[in-house]
């Protein structure tokens, strides 16, 4: 079985229906667990806040930083909630899987912390996602928003569950935690069609993954982003019974 983490937002659940929906479509041999923060919290593993802004931003009370999701930080759970043993998939919700991961999950190199796309991602002054939220820059933006975790390397060790729960998001989603020289020794890289930014990426025909990172056909302003009928395709195949479990 192939272990895949999926970030979950309540507020996105048809997103995450449909994400689950193709990666079973394509990969039989997936095991799929949504990070619900709720469940995270009574297994103790997850007690960040947050607090809502005068301006109506919704904020992270360690950093004050904004931000978008309920997985912003669940995502770095993942080496725990694997007893820091064997690989792991983690990806947004946001997303559509067009092949079989078993290509993905074929690229696993032992030398590596972990292996993603290394977007070189350009956000403009003023520009908006989703709900109206901000796109906030950083450093490796959208490196983690699909990875493939080597949870028994030893840089991992070097990550705590305080350190998931304390740490400034930049911090985390920079993979400060992972050392070497160059910086970049244990992050390997993948093809950027496992991880294709609807909107940002260079136009590709066969998208392995397809990211709607600025929103996509759940919300009623992202109707017409590329790929979004076959979204929708994927969302009318799904039935009541299974649009209700997690």
């Amino acid at each position: 079985m192939i272990p895949i983490y999926i970030g979950y937002d309540i507020r996105e659940h048809d997103a995450y229906c449909v994400a689950r929906h193709t990666i079973l479509k394509h990969t039989p041999n997936a095991s799929v667990t949504p990070l619900v923060q709720d469940d995270l919290r009574h297994m103790g593993l997850y007690r960040r806040s947050s607090y809502i802004d005068p301006a109506g931003v919704i904020r992270d009370s360690e950093d004050d930083k904004p931000f978008s999701t309920a997985f912003t930080f669940t995502r770095f759970l993942v080496p725990f909630l694997m007893a820091r043993h064997g690989w792991a998939v983690y990806m947004d919700c946001d997303m559509i899987i067009r092949h079989d991961l078993n290509e993905l999950w074929g690229f696993r190199d032992d030398k590596y912390a972990l292996m993603c796309v290394k977007h070189m991602q350009k956000i403009a002054k003023g520009e908006t996602k989703m709900m109206g939220d901000a796109q906030e820059p950083y450093n490796r933006k959208n490196w983690s928003s699909m990875m493939m975790i080597n949870c028994s390397h030893k840089e991992h060790r070097n990550l705590s569950l305080d350190d998931v729960n304390t740490k400034p998001g930049r911090w985390l989603h920079g993979f400060n935690w992972i050392g070497g020289n160059p910086p970049e020794t244990y992050i390997g890289e993948l093809p950027v069609h496992w991880n294709w930014l609807e909107g940002y990426s260079s136009k590709y025909l066969d998208p392995a993954i397809v990211h709607l990172t600025r929103g996509g056909p759940w919300l009623k302003d992202w109707q017409e982003v590329a790929f979004a009928d076959e979204w929708r395709q994927n969302n009318d195949e799904i039935s009541e019974a299974d649009r209700e479990r997690l």
